[in-house]
């Protein structure tokens, strides 16, 4: 099972996460917002594995996160066999704006 951390208000975990659903059998969402325990894995997932090092260079936070059974680490969506947010088939920001689910 792949667990993905990420959390609703940012628009590429939420494009992420409906792509998942009915898929729980293979994914693992984890909102990192939903309690402090969660921010906590990630956060000692984010300060020691260096998949995040570029992030932290430019200032993201690093999510969507994957972490696989094997316990490598990405930040790429299609290392899950997902579809990132902005890339071609995927929708706009103004999609998101107005409410589209997965946007």
């Amino acid at each position: 099972m792949i667990k993905i951390y990420g959390m609703p208000t940012c628009p590429y975990c939420d494009y992420v996460h409906e792509q998942i659903k009915g898929r729980e059998d293979e994914f693992e969402y984890i909102n990192i917002g939903e309690n402090i325990r969660n921010m906590g894995a990630f956060t000692r997932l984010r300060d020691t594995n260096p998949a995040f090092d570029h992030c932290k260079e430019i200032g993201d936070v690093g999510i969507p996160a994957f972490v696989f059974e094997d316990g490598r680490v990405s930040i790429d969506p299609a290392d899950a066999g997902l579809i990132e947010y902005g890339t071609p088939g995927a929708c706009s920001i103004d999609d998101h704006k107005n409410g589209r689910k997965g946007c």
